[in-house]
């Protein structure tokens, strides 16, 4: 995506590239701090406390990214042991990175909104675009992120949910099939024109709506 912009609208490819670098820098950060607050130090220690962006890049995730349009950050480790509720505590660390992305989908838009009607603002308007883009791929990380899959933040809720005997099958069915499938959707999504994710594309465009009050696209 990023590359394809690159050569056809410049501008819009920068601030693309600065809304991915803030999103998915304060995603990984708040599990950072959400882990600390709980007890645990684990993130700190390996230096992903901060809001420095190449703290959380992961390469290998962030070149398909820029080539391709989809890829990842480098997860925010933590250690389960360190806290005094593993199986909730581990719930509320990895609900913090799509609760930030929310978070920012919300403050972007009233900063939106505002701008809009003090007349800062214009179709076209480079700020306007940095912030309805900043809107969008939050709330698509957001609901990206809680798909209840590994690694995928959701699939920590899903395993405290399912902790009675009668879930170990369903549990192990969807940690053996689970990642398989989201690989292949994603792999169809980069390869054919068909909107795999219309679970996610679907929902994310009519909230970004909402919030800015108008047509996000």
């Amino acid at each position: 995506m990023f590359i394809a912009l690159l050569s056809q609208q410049p501008i819009l490819a920068l601030i693309w590239l600065i809304v991915i670098l803030m999103s998915l820098t304060i995603h990984e950060f708040s599990h950072a701090v959400v882990g600390m607050k709980l007890g645990d130090r684990t993130a700190e220690a390996m230096g992903r406390m901060t809001l420095n962006p190449l703290a959380h890049i992961d390469w290998m995730g962030f070149i398909p990214l820029l080539l391709l349009g989809f890829g990842w950050a480098k997860p925010v480790p933590f250690n389960p042991y360190n806290l005094k509720d593993p199986k909730w505590d581990s719930v509320k660390i990895a609900l913090a990175g799509p609760a930030s992305n929310l978070l920012m989908a919300i403050v972007a838009a009233l900063v939106f909104r505002g701008v809009v009607a003090a007349g800062l603002v214009g179709p076209g308007n480079a700020l306007a675009s940095f912030l309805v883009l900043l809107v969008i791929i939050n709330l698509y990380l957001m609901f990206f992120n809680i798909i209840p899959v590994h690694p995928l933040d959701g699939s920590k809720l899903l395993d405290a949910l399912l902790v009675k005997p009668e879930h170990q099958r369903l549990r192990q069915s969807i940690a053996h099939y689970g990642p398989r499938i989201l690989l292949i959707l994603v792999l169809l999504s980069i390869m054919t024109s068909f909107n795999i994710f219309f679970f996610i594309s679907i929902p994310s465009e009519m909230l970004c709506d909402v919030l800015i009050g108008g047509r996000c696209f």
